[in-house]
């Protein structure tokens, strides 16, 4: 049986007609850069988030840049946040001409803890960027009121955690600004790059939108240096679509976690999604946590059993060759380094069979069973 980690074919076959009809519109119409589908899908996102505005741009990398620099970011700053992430979290920092400056994580939801934060803080600290990590918020009470203290503006990374809830409040909604994209393996996805920066401020909003296009508000008159970071219509067409549907695929997620924890429940050493308490999750990936030893020839029994797996940021961003200059050592971020070493994730798609979902857990025992206890012998 093969099972991959996501299966964009079967979702789109499930919704093709829907989808092909609104490319269709927009490939008659001719209008391809911003234009209606990008500000309808701007007022439905501001919606289903929460906030009052929404601005689209070209990826979620753009979003996080832009949204820095709206909220006047920029060269000699510092820029708190996390080294378990990808590297756009950190890389928009530095692409504003700041410096991030990285804090510890949660050992069980692998998200910011605000405890690491106040020792990090200097008087260059400008901002906090806590990443919403494999569909679930971060503790954004106590981020918050760190923040709230030391005057720091907030901007949430969730990219991998659209509709996810921290105390029924929505991802992106919490913070002076959210940001999020919606690259294909999203469980909001386009077809190619795109992002989305949400806030309750006019000033941000505004800010953004005129630097996603030149800096102007009218053609051919820039008040402001700004870049080429717009939404095309073809995509929010595409996403406007699949945004009816996200809740419902959200539910599945939880579905499938539910049955894989439960099967896996009696296995030892075998570390399975937390969440949060008030948190809703929306398992953008299931994330389980092995002795790291036993990590690769854990990821090589799953794919030689037809179950794709795939390690996620293996490489603390502390620890990339790209930020040697700040500094750190190995063992600086220890949660981090260890989530790093020990962390793997296994297919939760909406689209998986239950078939599948038995077939998953049951290769999951197998390994850590006695049959193998060589490769997993603590399990």
């Amino acid at each position: 049986m093969k099972i991959p980690l996501l299966d964009l074919k079967a979702q789109y076959k499930s919704i093709k007609s829907e989808i092909d009809g609104a490319m269709r519109r927009v490939v008659q119409a001719q209008s391809f850069i911003l234009g209606k589908e990008v500000s309808a899908l701007e007022d439905n996102i501001a919606s289903f988030c929460g906030t009052k505005y929404a601005v689209g741009v070209a990826s979620g990398t753009d979003a996080l840049f832009l949204a820095l620099r709206a909220l006047g970011v920029g060269s000699g700053d510092e820029v708190i946040t996390v080294p378990f992430t990808f590297i756009a979290t950190a890389e928009a920092i530095s692409s504003t001409g700041a410096t991030p400056v990285f804090c510890d994580i949660d050992p069980r939801s692998y998200t910011m803890d605000p405890a690491m934060i106040e020792s990090k803080i200097t008087k260059k600290t400008k901002a906090v960027i806590p990443v919403h990590l494999y569909g679930q918020c971060a503790n954004m009470g106590g981020i918050l009121k760190v923040a709230k203290a030391h005057n720091l503006k907030v901007i949430e990374d969730f990219a991998q955690a659209i509709g996810a809830e921290h105390k029924t409040k929505k991802a992106g909604s919490m913070g002076d600004a959210g940001c999020t994209s919606f690259f294909p393996s999203k469980n909001l996805g386009c077809f190619g790059d795109g992002g989305m920066i949400v806030t309750n401020d006019g000033d941000i909003a505004e800010s953004a939108g005129l630097l996603r296009v030149h800096g102007s508000s009218k053609k051919y008159v820039h008040s402001v240096l700004g870049y080429n970071s717009r939404l095309d219509n073809l995509q929010a067409a595409v996403l406007n679509v699949k945004l009816k549907y996200l809740d419902k695929w959200a539910s599945t997620r939880r579905k499938n976690a539910d049955f894989l924890n439960e099967a896996f429940r009696d296995i030892g050493n075998l570390t399975t999604p937390f969440t949060a308490a008030q948190n809703l999750h929306v398992y953008h990936q299931y994330a389980v946590k092995v002795d790291s030893g036993k990590r690769d020839a854990f990821i090589e029994f799953l794919i030689n059993k037809g179950i794709e797996s795939r390690v996620y940021y293996p490489i603390p961003l502390h620890m990339q060759e790209c930020y040697k200059y700040l500094g750190y050592e190995a063992d600086d971020f220890p949660v981090s380094r260890e989530a790093a070493l020990s962390t793997l994730v296994v297919p939760v798609h909406p689209e998986l069979t239950r078939e599948q979902l038995k077939y998953i857990a049951d290769c999951v025992k197998e390994f850590c069973s006695s049959k193998v206890k060589a490769r997993c012998a603590r399990c």
